[in-house]
């Protein structure tokens, strides 16, 4: 639950602060008449975000367990791929986010404002995509269902909130930090969406080693205690891991945390990080 929550909270917040920004924008070019194309491309993102949802939750319905097991690995490594691009991208561009959706805008002002509908759509389908994808991912590396689902639906609430707030000026909060701790934090959990997709691949007999344990904790840590399902939740931690799993989950962990440590202590970015150190500022960068 709290890894979806902070799953929900990070990519919520990053769509809050794009729509923040879009709106301010239009709202100091006087251009509040096409506010509601704004909107529309964000319901539509939304609805492509929960649609895509139930396709990966209904869509495996019927097939066979190796089928199951197949698509389920495939899927689990793809989104660990997109949410590892997506700390990077935002390490590289939040500083030039409002510049960037500024530009976007201008661009698509013209003819009553309907390119603004794929603004918002491509900006804001960006982040539920890649949401929706690693939700499903998590809630099936966990095997439950309600508290996961109800973690991200928590962690979205909060990005909304705080969104709404960030807008109005009442809270101020340090994005670099933000973005650099659940970085971190992310990485670890997609870690172990990847090594639960390897252990996917296994059962569907694509992967090999799936009865070569790496380890088996089960006596210290049974796999129905409330430990093992705190760490199952948190960091998809499996008691009985195979070595390939375990190969995989150290050789995505240690260099992505490296590149990581390595981007955030990239020279000049501490400049860069002070000059856009608020959340309020990036909003502002909005109608400036």
């Amino acid at each position: 639950m709290i890894a979806n929550l902070l799953i929900g909270l990070r990519e919520g917040l990053e769509a809050a602060l794009v729509v923040g920004i879009l709106v301010a924008y239009l709202v100091k070019l006087q251009r509040r008449d096409v506010l509601p194309r704004l909107w529309l491309g964000v319901g539509l993102a939304v609805a492509l975000s929960l649609g895509l949802g139930a396709v990966l939750t209904f869509g495996t319905l019927g097939l066979s367990f190796e089928s199951q097991e197949l698509i389920g690995g495939t899927l689990s490594i793809v989104a660990t791929a997109l949410v590892t691009w997506m700390i990077f991208w935002m390490l590289r561009t939040a500083r030039t986010l409002g510049t960037s959706l500024r530009h976007d805008v201008d661009t698509h002002l013209a003819g009553g404002g309907w390119g603004l509908v794929i603004v918002a759509f491509l900006a804001v389908g960006r982040e539920g995509i890649e949401t929706a994808l690693f939700l499903w991912a998590a809630v099936q590396a966990t095997g439950q269902t309600t508290l996961p689902l109800l973690g991200a639906g928590i962690g979205i609430l909060l990005a909304v909130a705080l969104g709404w707030l960030i807008y109005r000026g009442v809270v101020r909060i340090d994005l670099g930090r933000f973005f650099a701790w659940t970085g971190f934090f992310l990485i670890v959990i997609a870690a172990g969406v990847l090594a639960y997709g390897v252990h996917d691949l296994q059962e569907s007999g694509l992967l090999p080693g799936l009865h070569v344990l790496a380890f088996d904790v089960s006596g210290a840590v049974p796999p129905d205690s409330w430990y093992a399902a705190l760490l199952k939740g948190t960091i998809n931690f499996s008691p009985a891991t195979t070595w390939l799993q375990a190969a995989a989950w150290v050789l995505y962990t240690i260099p992505v945390l490296a590149l990581f440590i390595r981007a955030l202590r990239a020279p000049g970015r501490a400049k860069d990080s002070a000059q856009t150190d608020s959340s309020t500022e990036v909003i502002n960068q909005g109608a400036s």
